[in-house]
């Protein structure tokens, strides 16, 4: 991410993040997704060693079925000590054993859909009601599509397993510097310079996790790098050595109803990623918001239809049916309300292979955006955070802002103090209205336009 200066000290890193809340574990999502595919690629490089069948093992009565494609359901949950957890990466991989071919569709965790005993909810909230069974169920009823397996992955087990790799290597395409100081773990910090770079577990995950301007875009490009980097070590030679070790960490990361010969010879076919590429696509739909709350609003006739596709199978007669009246109630079941961002359903398809894939999508990622000028400075409530370690920091930064015209919410002392720089996090125009600060600080967006958060960093100098 490029920054630049401003008139005062201040740098601005552009932070497009709408709701904070809603937004704040994207990053983990994406990585999930990547561990999904690196398990994929460890298995297969053990798979000579292995074989078996796969077959399907759930009847398709009343669905959309092929005569020989598998469907896995690839859930990534984030589970935590007291929490019954919640998945934050669902995809289905239509395999076709005969053809040996994958592809994979992404849900997106805030898609709106019925969840049998609870109504109209986000779907990542199945998991929560019912685990992975009830997941299955929603999603069949979603896609119009039998799942015959499923595999649960545990999202924090990423790192371990790329060192279990002993890393791998990247060529970084540019600078990459990031700061989010909502994240789960205390405020993550992105810096990675460009160049061919050995990584290990922790600096891998921060680069599928940066973002910048690309949006889905850069990061689909950044997936594909890291799947070419991750690939060519668990084909290499030198990797079977290390296989109990890698073998290990992807069993304690995962769970599933594949037995071990099933799972190797389902993975098997991820090694064709490697020359083929792999079909990925998300689930096309709509933006929408109902009571300040995120929904990603599907276009479920289009949706059966790409499963269709991928199940090898024409899209007409009572599928087609069952879909035009399944999407009618649907939008008849949608209360009053309902505020929608796009006219046009967005799709983010796309086939990870070469430097122009996902491009696509470029159109309809970009948001078009009124211009609006920025609040004055007396209607935006500041929080300062003092991370820094320097007693009394927090007061007096306060003390500038408020002399400037800021209202200061609060003024407390943070959990850690080894935040490196100062950042100052605002939304929309907001952000402009701290240009010149008179210390060094990181301009980055986000949030409400009516609130801004100051995280003082070990740069901050006392006056």
């Amino acid at each position: 991410m490029s920054m630049k200066a401003d008139g005062g000290s201040c740098l601005y890193s552009i932070r497009k993040a709408g709701k904070v809340l809603e937004q704040k574990r994207s990053y983990r999502r994406i990585g999930i997704l990547v561990a999904v595919l690196l398990v994929a690629a460890v298995a297969a490089a053990a798979a000579h060693f292995f074989g078996s069948g796969l077959v399907r093992r759930t009847t398709a009565d009343g669905m959309i079925a092929g005569s020989s494609e598998i469907h896995v359901m690839i859930l990534g949950v984030d589970e935590r000590k007291d929490d019954v957890g919640r998945s934050d990466t669902l995809m289905v991989a239509t395999v076709d054993p005969e053809k040996g071919t994958a592809s994979l569709l992404s849900i997106p965790r805030d898609t709106r859909v019925a969840i049998e005993g609870a109504g109209y909810d986000k779907i990542n909230a199945a998991y929560a009601y019912g685990g992975y069974a009830l997941t299955k169920k929603t999603l069949e009823q979603l896609l119009d599509v039998p799942m015959d397996y499923y595999i649960l992955i545990d999202v924090h087990a990423f790192e371990r397993i790329i060192d279990a790799l002993d890393g791998i290597d990247i060529d970084v395409e540019k600078r990459m510097y990031y700061e989010d100081p909502w994240d789960d773990d205390g405020g993550l910090v992105i810096d990675i310079y460009p160049g061919m770079q050995h990584m290990t577990g922790e600096k891998a995950i921060e680069y599928v996790r940066y973002r910048d301007m690309e949006g889905d875009i850069g990061r689909i490009r950044r997936q594909q790098r890291f799947m070419r980097a991750v690939l060519q070590k668990v084909t290499s030679p030198e990797i079977f050595a290390k296989l109990p070790e890698i073998v290990s960490e992807v069993a304690k990361s995962v769970k599933t109803d594949l037995d071990t010969g099933d799972m190797i010879k389902f993975l098997q076919i991820m090694k064709k990623v490697q020359e083929d590429g792999l079909a990925a696509e998300m689930a096309p739909g709509n933006p929408a918001w109902f009571k300040g709350v995120s929904y990603w609003i599907p276009d479920i006739v289009e949706i059966r239809r790409m499963a269709a596709r991928a199940a090898g199978v024409p899209f007409a007669g009572e599928a087609a049916e069952r879909a035009e009246s399944y999407a009618a109630k649907y939008k008849a079941d949608m209360p009053e309300g309902f505020r929608f961002d796009d006219a046009e359903p967005q799709q983010a398809g796309a086939k990870t292979t070469g430097e122009g894939a996902g491009a696509s999508g470029e159109n309809a990622a970009k948001k078009k955006e009124e211009p609006t000028k920025p609040p004055a400075p007396s209607a935006v409530a500041v929080t300062v955070v003092n991370s820094s370690g320097i007693t009394g920091a927090g007061a007096e930064v306060a003390a500038i802002l408020q002399a400037k015209g800021f209202v200061i919410r609060s003024v407390e002392t943070g959990k850690r103090s080894d935040r490196a720089q100062t950042t100052i996090t605002a939304g929309g125009r907001t952000v402009d209205l701290f240009y010149g600060m008179p210390f060094p600080c990181i301009l980055m967006e986000g949030g409400a336009k009516d609130e801004a958060l100051v995280n003082i960093g070990r740069d901050y100098v006392k006056r």
